[in-house]
């Protein structure tokens, strides 16, 4: 190189600096926008392929929303992420959140992608309701339920009896004993209810024996299933394999006074008690297999405490009934299989009603991995799961957090954080952003009311001791119409009422 090229290069002006030259007559900006961005798939940005940046989220699943720190779409459900992604051990899901920040909306956009892909939803107890506009949507089924309302009956096999005579050899029975085992358990739990203590061993004994007799004894083809005004006139006829059970000793009194309790609780299950007469008559809308479900029971007063978890309780054993008779047909052959989203909305409410009901609940959501079943568990705080008289009880309820593939948490008080990070380990840094999202709304003078939540459809999504994934939910039209929780205060708006709220729904579950 020359000698006067060499000088010439030396020489060069300086490149400007990001911002550009500062001082007068310079051109530096003291704020660069930010870019464009724009995001799409290999099908609909082909000639892009491949993309400047990629996803730092798992985008297997449903669509929930945007990571709050990266703006990159996350795919979220316990289906895929289980089934697909591999990313959990267990299909399953517990959502925590204070009222109003939209636990309902992220269970509800988590259902509308997963039966998009063919997994079916059973919402098993709508006490708001949210669901019920969702699954009449996209044609499924609303069973009604609540006094005046509709029964079911809780010693109703519902489909196992037509299905086990599809059956033959351990599949039928292995049937018949969960049908079984089922109607045991929720009468067990509706005296459990109705005590506020569960049953005695002998009495849980006489229960088993007497079911036995009387699926032995009853003519179901001419009288339909049996109620439990059925089972209390085999418990008072007295024969003599409930007397064994019983341990009488040969003497009748002596049956009386074992089971005077017992028939005192099944009087009350059928004669308009606390729980009224909605589990003693024949059940009113039979539930189908093949579509998406939802069990209305928003005729329940929230007052009604004992009422609500009793119908709780029963619609999960009854809605998880179905899915057996379902899996052992398609085990058989006989049907398609299908998998199940069950939502279980509300779960603290059951787990109040009286000390045992944690196995309760147990016993019935018990499906593993090998049955095609996810669960999303729903409740407000930990503190409403260990609110419990029982310290065993206590530590089985945190254990349905402990067990959960992911746990998905929107705002929570500061008061919540020693307790969920003894079930799910939190940063303190993803501490302080739950907590952040619970603050309550600012004041917006323009609009004459108050702002948005800083929390609502903001949730964090844990699994395990990785870090947590911030994300942000947004809907879309067609789902803001059906996630409308507040329909009545929109139509007095709407019909020149005194209501001042803006009409424009939100997801405030």
């Amino acid at each position: 190189m020359s000698r006067a090229r060499r000088a010439r290069r030396t020489t060069a002006a300086p490149a400007p600096p990001a911002r550009g030259w500062p001082g007068p007559g310079g051109g530096a900006a003291a704020y660069v926008q930010a870019p464009d961005r724009w995001r799409a798939t290999t099908v609909q940005a082909c000639g892009l392929w491949p993309f400047a940046a990629g996803t730092g989220t798992p985008m297997i699943g449903v669509p929930l929303g945007r990571n709050l720190l990266s703006g990159a779409t996350l795919c979220c459900d316990p289906v895929s992420w289980f089934q697909r992604a591999n990313l959990i051990s267990s299909p399953s899901a517990f959502v925590l959140g204070k009222p109003g920040l939209g636990k309902s909306t992220v269970v509800r956009r988590m259902a509308l992608g997963l039966a998009a892909y063919g997994v079916m939803p059973l919402v098993l107890g709508d006490l708001k309701p949210d669901y019920v506009d969702l699954v009449e949507a996209i044609g499924g089924q609303v069973v009604t339920l609540g006094p005046g309302r509709g029964h079911l009956n809780v010693l109703d096999p519902g489909e196992a009896t037509a299905a086990a005579q599809r059956l033959t050899g351990d599949a039928r029975s292995q049937l018949l004993a969960d049908a079984h085992g089922r109607r045991h358990a929720i009468v067990s739990a509706l005296i459990t209810v109705m005590r506020s203590a569960p049953p005695t061993d002998r009495e849980e004994t006489v229960l088993d024996r007497a079911l036995r007799v009387l699926d032995d004894t009853h003519d179901s083809a001419r009288l339909g299933a049996p109620t439990l005004r059925h089972l209390l006139e085999v418990l008072r006829a007295a024969p003599e394999d409930v007397r064994a059970a019983a341990l009488d000793r040969g003497d009748r009194a002596r049956y009386d006074d074992v089971t005077e309790d017992l028939e005192a609780t099944l009087v009350g299950l059928t004669g308009g008690g606390r729980l009224g007469r909605i589990f003693a008559e024949p059940t009113t809308t039979p539930m189908r297999r093949d579509v998406p479900v939802a069990f209305d029971v928003s005729s329940i007063d929230d007052a009604q405490n004992d009422l609500q978890a009793a119908v709780l309780l029963a619609c999960w054993s009854y809605g998880f009934g179905a899915v057996s008779v379902a899996h052992s047909l398609a085990d058989a052959g006989l049907e398609p299989r299908r998998h199940h989203f069950v939502v279980l909305d509300e779960l603290w409410r059951a787990l109040r009603a009286g000390r045992g009901m944690v196995d309760r609940v147990d016993a019935l959501i018990r499906l593993n991995r090998q049955r095609g079943v996810a669960t999303a568990m729903v409740s407000h705080t930990m503190s409403d799961l260990l609110a419990l008289p029982s310290e065993e009880d206590r530590m089985k309820a945190r254990g349905f957090v402990e067990r959960s593939g992911m746990v998905i948490c929107g705002g929570l008080p500061s008061a919540e954080m020693p307790m969920l990070t003894s079930a799910v380990p939190l940063s303190r840094a993803e501490q302080d952003l739950l907590i952040g999202w619970q603050d309550p709304p600012a004041w917006d003078p323009g609009r004459g009311s108050q702002a948005e939540p800083p929390g609502r459809g903001r949730f964090l999504v844990k699994v395990g001791g990785r870090p947590g994934i911030p994300v942000q939910v947004a809907l879309t039209g067609v789902e803001r119409e059906l996630n409308d929780t507040n329909k009545i205060w929109h139509e007095l708006s709407r019909s020149g009422g005194p209501a001042t709220r803006d009409p424009a729904p939100s997801p405030d579950r």
